[in-house]
This record gives structure tokens, sequence and C-alpha cells, in this order.
């Protein structure tokens, strides 16, 4: 069976102990994964955070054919997957350490817009916060920007269908693969977001709604917007995991007060007392915060989230602001840095959005 990049992509997602860090240790080592693949023997040995006996050559067969099967239903559904070196992987989630490796889709999804607001709240939304979170939408309309959210009741549904009300892409981050949809009374708005937005999920068809599911796909609907807007939320749940991620991720949380005897209110009042979310109390807030009134708005925000940066990525970017591109070979060189060590930062910086890979193993800044 001939086994393409896509294959490889999904199987090293299939293979025990895979994670973020390690598979970047790993496409950083090797020139491709097609070479991790095929080789029957592999010296991990050389990888710092590899066992030597990380996987046999039969684990990463079955991994492929296993990828093979998902690429058929993934066909079936009209969806596809995007990688996380792929250039239309999610900028702003690839800054996070623990953004998936891969992702798969299905709609019209722009990956990559300028302006992404994540909306989150209660699965339990009274009138006030259903009227909130349409409002905040409408406002937004100007702004052109992408909403994201859960699909799950409450503000979440709310959330997509004032997009698609005021003509917004929408998102929505599943907790399952894309065969099917939780809540199922959901779907008419899910078919009605794939023309302009669609479904998003790290999950591969075939995986069934599970609780520990949900709240790993927080991450994501922290990590790919630029802020998270908290509508309602109790004390405790999957809204306030999303913006605790969000400030993590130094992003910016936004959350409207409500009144201190309901229970719904409890969770935005926690934010802004402890400083973890800004108050607002409409879209006039928020566009404000975020300075998207400006024709500058995108480069002053896009400067801010790449402003953590270690010591060894500073050299790096140094180093490459002196030419357009430069080889990996002159980059260890003026870095003073042995090749292992350069390519995982490289990785690292291109994780940021702040580096692009050219052919020849050359480098440049974007």
């Amino acid at each position: 069976m001939n086994f393409t990049s896509k294959h490889q992509q999904i199987a090293l997602t299939f293979l025990s102990g895979i994670g973020s860090r390690r598979a970047r240790l790993l496409i950083a080592h090797f020139n491709d994964l097609e070479q991790f693949f095929t080789e029957q023997k592999l010296d991990l040995s050389r990888i710092p955070g590899i066992p030597a006996s990380f996987v046999s050559y039969k684990q990463r067969l079955a991994a492929l054919e296993a990828a093979d099967s998902v690429l058929e239903h993934l066909d079936k559904l009209e969806a596809h997957s995007v990688f996380f070196t792929d250039t239309d992987y999610p900028k702003r989630l690839k800054q996070c350490e623990d953004a998936p490796l891969l992702l798969y889709g299905k709609g019209n999804i722009n990956w990559n817009p300028e302006r992404v607001v994540s909306i989150v709240g209660t699965r339990r939304a009274s009138d006030y916060g259903k009227t909130l979170t349409t409002t905040l939408v409408e406002g937004l309309q100007a702004s052109g920007s992408t909403i994201v959210s859960g699909m799950a009741y409450g503000i979440d549904i709310c959330a997509h269908t004032a997009a698609l009300q005021a003509g917004l892409p929408t998102i929505g981050v599943l907790g399952h693969g894309l065969h099917v949809l939780y809540p199922h009374a959901h779907r008419k708005t899910a078919k009605q977001m794939l023309d302009t937005g669609g479904l998003a999920t790290e999950f591969a068809p075939g995986l069934k709604p599970e609780p520990a599911y949900f709240p790993m796909r927080n991450r994501i609907v922290a990590g790919m917007a630029d802020v998270t807007v908290v509508v309602e939320s109790g004390e405790k749940g999957g809204s306030l995991i999303t913006a605790n991620l969000a400030n993590d991720y130094n992003r910016d949380v936004c959350a409207y007060p409500g009144d201190v005897t309901r229970p719904a209110s409890a969770g935005c009042l926690k934010l802004i007392k402890e400083d973890k979310a800004h108050l607002i109390t409409g879209p006039e807030d928020l566009l404000t915060l975020l300075d998207w009134k400006t024709e500058k708005a995108q480069s002053i925000v896009q400067r801010n989230l790449f402003t953590e940066l270690t010591a060894i990525e500073e050299r790096i970017v140094a180093v490459l602001k002196t030419q357009k591109d430069l080889a990996i070979d002159a980059i260890c060189f003026l870095a003073s840095l042995p090749l292992s060590e350069a390519s995982v930062h490289l990785l690292g910086l291109e994780f940021k959005g702040l580096v692009r890979p050219m052919p020849g193993n050359r480098y440049s800044l974007i």
C-alpha cells in the first residue's frame, strides 16, 4: 500500500505516547515523516526525551493502516485534516505548547482569519445571557470577526446562531469525531455553519462523545482566538476552564458582570474579582480593548502575541534578521548551537508563527 504524507501525519497521532513535545523532537530529527515510518530499525537514542525503544516497526505500520481507514472516512464525510506543520494550521493555536498535532475540519473553514473571538458560557443560559450573547455578536459584525464556540447547549449554540444571523463565519469545536454531532438537536445549525465556517475537532472520525473529550476541546476554543468572552458561568465548569487556558496562553479574557445573587453570575464575577478577565458590558468595550476600531489593530495584536521568546529563540531570530533566509548549518554556526538544539528551537519558532521553513533546509523570518 502506498502511504502519503497525510497517512503519516494522521498515523503519528495514533502512536501511544506521542504528544506535541515528542512530535516536535521527531520532526526536527528526521528529514520527513516518511523516513520515520519506513525505516524498520530506528535509532532514536540520539534524540533527547525519546526512549530508544519508543515504537516498533509493527506499531508504526499498524498506525499507517489505521490512518488509511480515517482518510477513507474523511472522504465520505467531505472533510479534511490539517497538520501542525502545514501553513493552514491555525497560527494562534500553534503558539500553545499543548496544541494538538492535527485537526480535522468540515466545511469552508478559514483556519487563520484576521480576527477571532471565542464565546463561552453555561449550558443553562438565561434570557439575560442569551441577549448579551446576541448583542455581542451583532456588535462584532463590522469587525468581520470569526466566532468560535463549542456547539453545546446554552451560550455556545446561541453564539453560533447569532453569528449566522449576523453573516459572520463561525466554527464549532467538537469533543468527538466528525461522523456524529452532539448534541443531536444542533444538527440543523451545524449544517448551516458549513457554508462560511464549519466544524473542527482533534478527534478522528469514529470516536464517540466521551466526558473526558470535552475539557480537552476547551484548549482549542481558547487557543484559536484572540480573546475569549465568558457570558454566563457557574463557579465551576468548562467555561472557566477555557478562560483559565486563555490566560495561560497570554490571550485576553473578558467577562460580563451579573446579579451577585445568581449562580450563573458566580464564574464571571470570580474571573473579574481575581483580575483574570476584563469586565465588559457590551461589544464596544471589547472593540476598544482590542483596538479593533483602527486599521492598524491587527498588526498590534500580532506583535503582542510574539513577545514571549526564550533566550535561544531570541538568538536565532537575531541571526535570521541578518539575511533573507539561511541554511540550518549557517544558523547553527552563527548562533553557536548544535544541530539538534537548533532544530528543536526553529520548530518552536515555527509554532509561534515567526519562522517559515524554506526548500533546501533553509529558514526565514515571517
